[in-house]
């Protein structure tokens, strides 16, 4: 699902609201969940998972055009982990 496609599914689902309501709920939503990340926190969501960063180390790569060295420096990337009710949903046999 794409986020046009939540947006769509929302708005069917809440009439009361438009279109372009749902789409500033739905960008207010992300916009917190990277503004908590970005200032080192956690964004935790009952019954679905936590969303948080992880270091990376800087470490020497490859151009793959060139083959060249390249030096890549460290930096945070975000990592997300299932909350349990998800994991059982999805392993149901």
């Amino acid at each position: 699902m794409i986020r046009s496609e939540l947006v769509s599914k929302l708005a069917e689902e809440n009439p009361e609201l438009s279109a372009r309501e749902v789409d500033m709920i739905v960008t207010l939503f992300f916009d917190e969940i990277v503004d908590q990340l970005m200032s080192g926190g956690r964004v935790e969501l009952r019954g679905f998972g936590a969303f948080s960063t992880r270091g990376r180390d800087a470490r020497v790569g490859r151009n793959p055009r060139t083959g060249q060295s390249v030096n890549i420096p460290s930096k945070k990337v975000p990592y997300f982990k299932p909350g349990k009710e998800m994991r059982q949903r999805l392993n149901v046999s």
